[in-house]
């Protein structure tokens, strides 16, 4: 049932018992407005009889269930009409807002269409070839240094055998300038060891003239062939040590005889450096191996021919 309007109270309160002929209705239709967006949205008509001059018809009850039915019916057939739609208050005002917020819509679906593509494709080639490069150069600089490091420790060892003087005559002389002096003329010959410890690379072996002397004044010298020692291997090395005719000054007052040579001991310094290098991986693992050797030595007159031994007379540094 459909609320009674004052319209519809109005017509039916004047009714009278008596019968009288019916009278027409007039209707007013007034469009209303929605009262969120303030624009003209749909017409709805609201039936409001309004009584002739002569005065009001007599309306049974069903007469006015009828009007009643009729104005709802009304009421709402123009918000039905064909073509006809609600506005939403968040509704952007007509077409032209419904066109910018679909371009809107495509702008977002482009730039999630790209941040897609941009997961999909990941890294460059490029990158992965600089990746390789450095991650090349770090691993084989790490495995350089592990090499060094393990080379290192791996020193050579050398031990000295004996010396043996074949000859050592002193006689009176003169130097190259003319000046009457002592001269000496020693030959003699240094044996030693040289063992290669490394476990995994050969060395290459020079070495610094063998110096002899004596009172700080060099007797003589001699120089060491270079060779090639392969990993944990040792071999014997023989160098002959000589000086003819050197100069001893005031330095040799001592030493001189009649028979042109010494009867007392004379105390001699050997010295000298060997250097051993080995090429672990090419030239860019290198390690170096010195050793300074410093050695006494007496000369016994009586032991010409006679290896002395040098075990115990050396020092390695």
């Amino acid at each position: 049932m459909h609320a009674k309007t004052d319209s519809e109270v109005t017509s039916i309160a004047p009714s009278s018992p008596t019968r009288s002929p019916r009278r027409p209705v007039y209707y007013v239709q007034s469009p209303s407005r929605d009262s969120h967006d303030g624009e003209k949205t749909a017409t709805s008509f609201h039936s409001t009889p309004v009584l002739s001059p002569v005065g009001s018809p007599p309306h049974s009850h069903s007469s006015v269930g009828r009007h009643s039915r009729e104005s709802s019916s009304s009421r709402f057939s123009g918000a039905l009409k064909s073509g006809s739609r609600k506005i939403l208050p968040n509704d952007s005002s007509g077409r032209g807002g419904q066109r910018k917020g679909g371009k809107q819509c495509d702008v977002i679906e482009e730039e999630g269409l790209l941040e897609d593509e941009e997961r999909e494709r990941g890294l460059p080639r490029r990158c992965y070839f600089l990746i390789f490069i450095v991650g090349f150069i770090v691993l084989f600089s790490l495995f350089s240094l592990i090499l060094w490091g393990a080379s290192k420790p791996q020193k050579p060892k050398i031990t000295m055998q004996s010396i043996s003087f074949e000859q050592f005559k002193i006689q009176a002389g003169s130097d190259f300038s003319g000046v009457s002096t002592d001269m000496i003329t020693m030959n003699s010959t240094v044996k030693l060891t040289y063992r290669n410890t490394g476990t995994f690379f050969g060395v290459h072996v020079t070495a610094s003239p063998l110096d002899l002397s004596y009172s700080e004044i060099p007797l003589g010298s001699g120089t060491m062939k270079k060779f090639y020692q392969s990993r944990k291997s040792q071999r014997s090395v023989t160098v002959t040590v000589s000086g003819d005719k050197v100069p001893l000054y005031g330095s040799g007052a001592g030493l001189s005889s009649s028979t042109g040579t010494t009867t007392l001991p004379v105390p001699l310094k050997l010295s000298f450096t060997v250097r051993s290098r080995a090429y672990v991986l090419g030239k860019l693992v290198k390690p170096n191996f010195n050793k300074k050797i410093d050695c006494n030595v007496t000369f016994d007159p009586n032991k010409i021919n006679v290896p002395i031994s040098l075990k115990k007379s050396c020092t390695y540094d």
